[in-house]
Order: C-alpha cells, then structure tokens, then sequence
C-alpha cells in the first residue's frame, strides 16, 4: 500500500525566497527520511517551490486554462510530499505520527496523508494493462 503525506503550504512558505529551510527542520526532515530509507518503505520524496513559480490547467467547457501562480490560499497548497510504501494503513499511520513539524517545534502545521490507488483496484481491462506496461520499470 502507498500512502502520500502532504505536506501543507503556509504563507511563509509561499513568500520564501530561497528553498533553504529552518536548518533544525531541515535536520529533523532529513533524519526521518533517512528512518524511512533504513525501513525500506521510502519510495519518493520532495518540497515544492512557493505556488508563484506554478501554474494550474483548469479544465472546463473549451479548451483547458492556464492559470499562473501565486494562488491566495496558502493552506489550500502543497509543499512538499513524502511517498512511502507500508503493509497497512495501521503503519502508514505511525510513520504519519512520527513525521517532524515542518514549520518548526511549536508552530501549527498539517500533514495530510492519502492512499494511492492500486492499479489492482480497478476493473480489469485494455485499459489498465496499458497503464500497468507504462508504469513498469
């Protein structure tokens, strides 16, 4: 089972000039990446830069929009992410808990986790077959 924890963006994090941390987050971030690493349940991880460097394809009638960043709410972006691969929502839940504070001890932060969906939870079919040979190694 793959889990996603999402980082939560706030406006400090979106006014940011230079993709350097706290250095004490930064330590703490990258001593629980290694954890994960030595566990073998790491598959990815990265921050993201503020939301004025991004953009969002909104889709609608015609054809899609582009719409440049920064995008006002803060708490509504994304950060950073961490992927990771458990046996059980049970375990993906105590990596969670464990996952240091990214806006430095005391400060209020969120981390949202979501499962991945499984190829092997849709119906089988052409369709996921061909997903499934793209997605192979």
């Amino acid at each position: 089972m793959r889990f996603m924890l999402i980082v939560r963006s706030q406006p400090e994090f979106e006014a940011e000039t230079s993709p350097d941390p706290d250095p004490a987050v930064f330590e703490a971030m990258a001593r629980f990446h290694e954890e994960l690493a030595r566990a073998g349940v790491l598959l990815d991880a990265a921050g993201l830069h503020p939301s004025r460097k991004g953009w969002r394809v909104v889709h609608g009638a015609g054809a899609p929009r582009i719409v440049d960043g920064p995008f006002a709410e803060a708490k509504e972006l994304i950060a950073g992410y961490t992927l990771i691969q458990a046996r059980s929502r049970d375990e993906a839940l105590e990596w969670s808990r464990r996952f240091p504070n990214p806006a430095s001890a005391g400060r209020e932060a969120v981390v949202e986790v979501r499962q991945l969906i499984d190829l092997d939870e849709f119906t089988p079919g052409d369709t996921v077959e061909s997903f499934r040979r793209l997605l192979q190694p």
